[in-house]
């Protein structure tokens, strides 16, 4: 097979980017850098006729997150870490805030934090997802409800914790 330039660039330019969705699917890096590679290789050998299109990176991504949902069957956990590769400059929340809202990703199941990811990180309509991930549009939105109420429930122990102490009193 022969190099195509084009390819290269693309890998040199969107890897970086394709990494950090990666680990926003998975969890960990070594598994993002898994991902990454196996989309990579899907998508250079699909080059050829995907470069037409101006958009390799939606098929990269889509194949990411398939080759994720796949892997539920596989291994049915994982550990999310404290540590995400090129925390956002945003003041939204607290360091405290934002540890359990990682705590509280960490605890959702596969399917429901792929399903946010999608939703919420990609932007992509339920019936998007439901494409990508080849599940219906009602299990896509029964997925979101349950993962936004395990965050939300999640969220308000950790606030109520930090406000009452050990004895159930407040400070």
């Amino acid at each position: 097979m022969e190099a195509d330039p084009r390819f290269a660039g693309f890998v040199a330019e969107r890897g970086d980017a394709l990494l950090r969705y990666g680990y926003v699917l998975a969890g960990n890096p070594h598994d993002a850098a898994d991902l990454v590679q196996e989309a990579l290789l899907k998508l250079r050998a699909s080059w050829s006729r995907l470069r037409a299109k101006d958009n390799p990176e939606s098929y990269v991504r889509t194949t990411m997150a398939r080759l994720h949902v796949a892997a539920w069957r596989l291994r049915r956990r994982e550990l999310l870490t404290w540590d995400p590769p090129e925390r956002g400059h945003h003041d939204a929340l607290s360091g405290e805030e934002e540890r359990a809202m990682w705590d509280a990703l960490a605890g959702l199941p596969r399917r429901q934090r792929v399903v946010l990811v999608l939703r919420y990180y990609e932007g992509l309509s339920d019936e998007e997802i439901a494409a990508a991930l080849r599940i219906s549009r009602g299990t896509v939105r029964s997925q979101a409800s349950r993962a936004l109420g395990k965050l939300r429930a999640a969220m308000s122990e950790d606030i109520e914790e930090g406000v009452m102490g050990d004895h159930g009193r407040r400070r």
